[in-house]
């Protein structure tokens, strides 16, 4: 396959601006950057109702909710941003987890777990793990229906979608489905798209080393191999609810994306693996850049509705 227009539009943009790479200027002028990029991210659709909350677990965890009615019992989605652990926020989630909200009628909690380096693995774990825990035990609170949960996230945010998904098969709640979009699965680095896409898309492996680096550092509490921040390596995928795992064909983590999604499968999930030939990392989060995006958010709320038992799954 060859790039899509929109993506190679995309990076000769990126390209004219000739910033420098986040291992030199470091994090707080790489989440300067991403917030500033949202002067031109339209607003997303309007819904019902959307709140800010500060859950009460673990000294309290920011969040937003979006309710796409003000129907009672409404199906819920856990949605982790993404960002390398180290960028991103509610903010930056809003305008898709609107379209989520929205096309699958599901509430949506967007969680803001702590960042790294200021806190480092397990930190961003722990908080997406009691904000799960948080949603499921108060769902009746705000209407959602605790018997019908799924969690989600893209990038970083795949990683603890998927790394809650296997603490919760173990320790609850019951969750109903798994949306990892380019997820973050292996700390190895070592796949073949990390070598054919290791610079020049985006992404690049150096910036994936720099953002584990700050997330799970050597002299760190957690070891790189621990499936809390490396899912792929958890000795179990069994008992697991059904996944949706969305790759992009030039992104330095499609292969190991999809081998999760494969190993998944051979453990009995029900798994739906779709890669978006000729896209990059990001396009999910940037529906208003590439038409992709659009796309892909549209069938990953069918999936989610069939999971929630609303509406068959699609081919």
């Amino acid at each position: 396959m060859t790039l899509h227009p929109q993506s190679k539009k995309y990076l000769e943009q990126l390209a004219s601006l000739a910033l420098s790479p986040i291992w030199e200027t470091g994090a707080t002028i790489a989440r300067e950057r991403r917030r500033a990029g949202l002067g031109d991210v339209p607003k997303g659709p309007e819904l019902s109702r959307v709140e800010d909350r500060v859950l009460d677990v673990n000294k309290g965890i920011p969040a937003r909710i979006y309710w796409p009615s003000g129907e009672s019992g409404l199906p819920l989605l856990i949605w982790f941003h993404g960002g390398g652990w180290v960028t991103g926020g509610l903010d930056e989630a809003d305008a898709v987890c609107r379209r989520l909200a929205q096309q699958s009628q599901a509430i949506v909690i967007s969680v803001d777990y702590r960042h790294a380096p200021e806190d480092i693995a397990p930190a961003a774990y722990e908080d997406s793990i009691a904000a799960t825990s948080w949603a499921a035990e108060h769902a009746a609170e705000f209407g959602a229906d605790a018997a019908r949960i799924a969690v989600g996230g893209d990038s970083a945010g795949g990683n603890l979608a998927a790394a809650v998904a296997l603490d919760a098969r173990d320790r609850g709640p019951i969750l109903v489905h798994q949306l990892l979009v380019y997820p973050v699965t292996d700390s190895r680095m070592d796949t073949v798209s990390y070598q054919t896409c290791a610079d020049g898309f985006g992404l690049s492996r150096a910036s994936m080393i720099w953002f584990w680096d700050q997330y799970v550092p050597d002299d760190g509490p957690v070891s790189r191999t621990d499936p809390r921040v490396s899912p792929a390596h958890a000795s179990n995928l069994s008992g697991l609810p059904h996944a949706h795992v969305i790759t992009a064909e030039y992104d330095p983590l499609c292969d190991e994306g999809e081998a999760y999604a494969r190993s998944l499968e051979a453990a009995g999930v029900s798994t739906r693996l779709d890669r978006v030939d000729g896209h990059l990392h990001g396009f999910f989060g940037t529906p208003h850049i590439f038409d992709a995006g659009e796309v892909a958010i549209r069938e990953a709320a069918l999936e989610l509705q069939a999971s929630f038992g609303r509406a068959p799954a699609r081919a």
